[in-house]
């Protein structure tokens, strides 16, 4: 009797074996469909898991990241000794020893779990659950008709988790799965991997986790919410100080390190990780555009278009961190300062007004209608306007911007903060090197966060006289010196069918001195730039800005020389890079290469460069535009002597008729820059044109930005001269000798009434 039960004993074992064999099999095969798929032996060797792709500066800094999970991997030497013990004393203690299945786990489990029904885990390996993570077993996606039935399902899941382990095993050394575990392990608070945990909640990185942190980190794998260290504290300490009893077990951690250890308080340094923080937030949306046309243009070795959120790029820009912060810091140094001022001036007044200063009534009410709220309203309500404007002007919580608190709670309704928000003057500001194109700092506004449109190459708004120097290009061009002289009148200009126009100076006056056309621009004389103008025809002006590097539409008009068309900071600031360049146009440039998550270079670029204008023309506008830092009433005068000591620099201001614009164009040897201020609307702006003026909104913050650069030795930006053509100039620069010598260039008899268009 006893043999008929061991033999019964033995048939059922061995039959059980070769239907486990079998089972195992049709899993690995998904027989007939039945199971679902399973991970091929290429993805096995390339296992894929969302990766964020990561931009760095010229300097080697990461400025940012754009992903949909927020993971960047790391390597094994990368991680804390701490980490590692930590999470085999708490996960897998016998890691080292199976060969992704842990037979006494598993039969450990099986025991207390199935015949004692006591809960003992899932018994899971780390190769398991890295296997679980890689290849999402768990998903839809995978099963197959048999994971309809409940308890099967989850023998089917763990059956291939089992397989899957067993060949990462042979695939890869242990070092290697457990990277790929805390590479591919999700850690609440938008942190996958745990590059971007350490970051997330201690600003750390993985190698400088110290035990308590680590043992933190590791204890979120078991439940990222219920045990976060943010949201639910005190689960946190308590699973934290069970992975250290864990660590003292297997003798990591002494009894007394696990003493001294536990009564510790979990210290966070927390910040989640958004596309609205770090440096260069205008700067990074701008080229998640170009990217988004990179990845559509270019196909990967199997055949499909690269992702940029998942594919774990690496964009190197030519940004440098270290520029970057002193731009963000001048603009915020002065913005801040500024609408200060500008609240102070229009007092209880709304600023949006009209050429009368008289305030535009319905202001607010035609601008809401431009808003996505406004038109998400419309789409729920269609032609009610009632409901509409009740929703428009319904209080609700909300959080806005402010320079005085920073962010703020606070209850407004949609009108309410549309009102706040137009109220705000906004900025660009781009820094180039000139001799290579590359763009080394790009502020787009003030607050990308709140205020998301960029005006360094998104918005255009007119340059005022700051497009005068392509005025006295061309007639450089056409062989006036910078001595040419000419008297500052009223000069009258007859366009058919239209009024005589004659432009005025900023100040309305004449002065009907004979000026340089040197000292003209440097003083920003409206009467002397129109009269060059009408010597020149607008035609060739246009065609000369064109060459130089403007790429926006020119009309082809007289006021044109007083900058009525509108133009970005990027385009202005390649075309002044062409002056200090000898006369080589380069369109400005900001993406050097970028490579696979491998570090395989994938594509280099270069800048696109061409001939624009000869060298010795390139460095008579150059000292063209020294002039406002040399000549007698330059508009660039007020610039710290500090910054202009032992230096050349080269400078225009701008602002529009009724100061709707503040430019500056700063130029030195080795940075040529540009800003812009103003408001969202043309309509807002100062009331006094003083306080509105370029040489007040925009100019200061090149100033801060300059100041910041040359005290920053590791730079390698240094004071100097502008570099001078090798040949010697044809033309004669010392204005004084130049008038003694030929009156052919001057005008005296210049009638206004002549030489119409």
């Amino acid at each position: 009797m006893t043999k008929k039960i061991i033999k019964y004993l033995w048939l059922i074992f061995i039959a059980g074996l070769f239907s486990f064999v079998i089972f195992v099999w049709a899993v690995s095969a998904n027989f007939l469909g039945l199971f679902g798929e399973m991970p091929d032996f290429k993805a096995l060797e390339n296992p894929q898991s969302e990766l964020a792709s990561e931009l760095y500066s010229a300097d080697n800094v990461l400025l940012g990241t754009y992903f949909r999970e927020n993971r960047s991997p790391v390597t094994y030497n990368d991680l804390s000794p701490n980490l590692v013990k930590a999470l085999i004393a708490t996960e897998d203690i016998r890691f080292e020893e199976h060969s992704g299945i842990d037979f006494q786990s598993m039969g450990r489990v099986f025991f207390k779990s199935i015949i004692l029904r006591q809960g003992a885990g899932g018994g899971s390996t780390l190769s398991q659950q890295t296997a679980k993570n890689l290849f999402k077993t768990r998903t839809k996606e995978s099963q197959g008709l048999l994971s309809r039935i409940p308890g099967l399902r989850m023998l089917i899941i763990k059956t291939k988790e089992w397989i899957v382990a067993t060949r990462l095993e042979k695939s890869y050394t242990k070092e290697e799965i457990l990277t790929l575990y805390l590479n591919t392990s999700e850690f609440g608070s938008n942190a996958y991997g745990i590059k971007t945990a350490a970051k997330t909640f201690f600003d750390k990185t993985p190698n400088d986790l110290s035990l308590q942190e680590a043992a933190v980190l590791v204890g979120l794998f078991k439940a990222p919410t219920y045990y976060s260290p943010v949201f639910n504290p005190e689960n946190s300490l308590r699973r934290r100080n069970t992975v250290l009893s864990q660590m003292e077990r297997y003798d990591y951690l002494s009894k007394a390190e696990y003493d001294s250890l536990k009564i510790l308080p979990i210290e966070l340094n927390y910040n989640v990780q958004n596309h609205n923080q770090g440096q260069a937030q205008y700067f990074r949306e701008v080229l998640k555009s170009d990217l988004i046309k990179w990845t559509k243009e270019n196909l990967k070795s199997d055949g499909t278009n690269y992702d940029l959120y998942g594919d774990g790029l690496k964009i190197y820009v030519t940004i440098d961190s270290r520029m970057q912060r002193y731009a963000e810091e001048a603009v915020y140094e002065h913005m801040k300062g500024l609408q200060e001022l500008f609240e102070k001036e229009m007092g209880n007044r709304d600023p949006w007004i009209d050429q009368n200063g008289r305030v535009i009534s319905n202001f607010l009410e035609t601008q809401v209608k431009r808003t996505e709220a406004y038109r998400n309203l419309v789409k729920r309500y269609n032609t009610n306007t009632d409901s509409i404007q009740i929703k428009l002007n319904e209080k609700k919580r909300m959080k806005v911007f402010s320079w005085e608190k920073g962010e703020v709670d606070t209850l407004m309704s949609t009108m309410d903060s549309l009102r706040h928000y137009k109220k705000h003057l906004q900025t660009g500001f781009i820094s180039m090197d000139p001799e290579n194109g590359h763009i080394k700092a790009w502020v787009g506004g003030i607050n990308q966060k709140y205020f998301k449109y960029d005006h360094v190459k998104q918005g255009r708004r007119q340059p005022g006289s700051t497009f005068k120097p392509f005025v006295y290009a061309a007639a450089i061009e056409n062989g006036y010196s910078p001595c040419y002289s000419v008297i500052d009148q009223p000069v009258e200009i007859n366009i058919p069918g239209q009024p005589t126009w004659i432009p005025k100076n900023a100040d309305n006056k004449f002065s009907y001195e004979k000026l340089t056309i040197r000292r003209a621009m440097a003083q920003s004389i409206n009467s002397i730039t129109a009269y060059m103008m009408k010597k020149l025809s607008p035609k060739v002006v246009v065609e000369t800005a064109k060459r130089l590097g403007i790429t926006s539409d020119l009309e082809a008009v007289p006021a044109l020389a007083l900058g009525t068309n509108d133009v970005s900071i990027f385009e202005m600031v390649g075309a002044f890079g062409t002056f200090v360049n000898k006369g080589e146009h380069i369109t400005p440039f900001y993406i050097d290469r970028i490579e696979d998550k491998n570090g395989n270079l994938l594509q280099q670029f270069t800048p696109r460069k061409r001939s624009a204008m000869s060298e010795e023309h390139a460095y008579l506008m150059v000292y063209m535009l020294r002039g406002g830092f040399e000549e007698t009433r330059g508009t660039s005068q007020g610039v710290p002597y500090a910054l202009r000591e032992g230096n050349e620099l080269g400078g225009k201001t701008g602002t529009t008729q009724n100061a709707s614009d503040g430019w500056y164009m700063g130029m030195s040897k080795d940075l040529v820059s540009g800003v812009w201020v103003g408001g969202d609307d043309r309509a807002i702006h100062f009331r006094s044109w003083i306080n509105g003026q370029g040489g007040r909104t925009a100019r200061p913050i090149w100033v801060k930005f300059m100041e910041k650069v040359y005290a920053d030795e590791t730079l390698g930006i240094t004071k100097g001269p502008f570099p001078r053509p090798e040949r010697p100039l044809s033309i004669e620069i010392n204005c004084d000798e130049y008038e003694m010598q030929s009156n052919r260039f001057s005008d005296f008899d210049y009638d206004p009434r002549k030489n119409d268009f």
